[in-house]
């Protein structure tokens, strides 16, 4: 099972310490909706965020949340690669790496829809990119500022937070919240938003007021 079985023992452990009921949507990008009972508990976690007004982004760097794709579980492979093994199906290994660096394979896009053929290259690589759900500069924006270096790092590479997508979209999409981009594909934005949710929940990030109406307003769709 290579490192899905780590993957797969994080959904599970992050499921029996209460991190969120949709850790199940963080391993299958093919799932569309979540159940009722999903989302009346991302209902109920949105309630207890706390709605505060966005602060500066002043003092905001990348490297405030550690090196990118760090070998955060030790595993031997980057979070990059860990989360490409994840969400891509069909995958290729450069040899020699224990089936660590992915070479190609073939993403079923949650954002688009779209089936997209990856593959590793200076030219090709970024076709599809890692989003971060709550994106960096957002979260910073929203309490990350003061946490230690440690949480930080974690958070920039917890797998709850992590998902494989369409590069062009994950572009576009940007440091946004989710009262300014929404997957476009509108079949995944129920599991997006409680996903989101989530994440927040276990960081204790905040919201803003327009923030949560527009997570209020998908939620109540779904």
């Amino acid at each position: 099972m290579r490192a899905r079985t780590f993957i797969a023992g994080l959904a599970t452990m992050a499921v029996l310490t209460g991190c969120g009921g949709l850790e199940t949507q963080s391993t299958d990008a093919k799932t569309t909706k979540p159940d009722s009972a999903s989302i009346s508990d991302a209902e109920k976690k949105l309630a207890k965020l706390a709605v505060k007004g966005r602060a500066p982004k002043t003092g905001f760097d990348r490297d405030e949340f550690g090196p990118a794709w760090a070998d955060v579980d030790r595993n031997g492979c980057d979070t990059r690669n860990d989360i490409l093994k994840r969400d891509l199906e069909d995958e290729r290994f450069k040899a020699g790496t224990h089936d660590c660096i992915v070479l190609s394979g073939t993403l079923n896009d949650p954002y688009s829809g779209k089936t997209i053929s990856f593959k590793r290259g200076q030219d090709t690589s970024m076709d599809v990119q890692i989003d971060h759900l709550i994106p960096l500069s957002d979260a910073w924006q929203k309490g990350a500022r003061q946490w230690s270096a440690t949480k930080r790092k974690e958070f920039a590479n917890d797998p709850l937070n992590l998902l494989a997508v369409d590069g062009p979209l994950n572009g576009q999409k940007s440091d946004s919240d989710a009262a300014t981009w929404l997957p476009p594909r509108k079949a995944y934005r129920c599991a997006y938003i409680a996903r989101q949710i989530d994440v927040k929940a276990k960081y204790d990030v905040w919201v803003t007021a327009a923030e949560k109406a527009a997570m209020e307003t998908v939620l109540s769709s779904c």
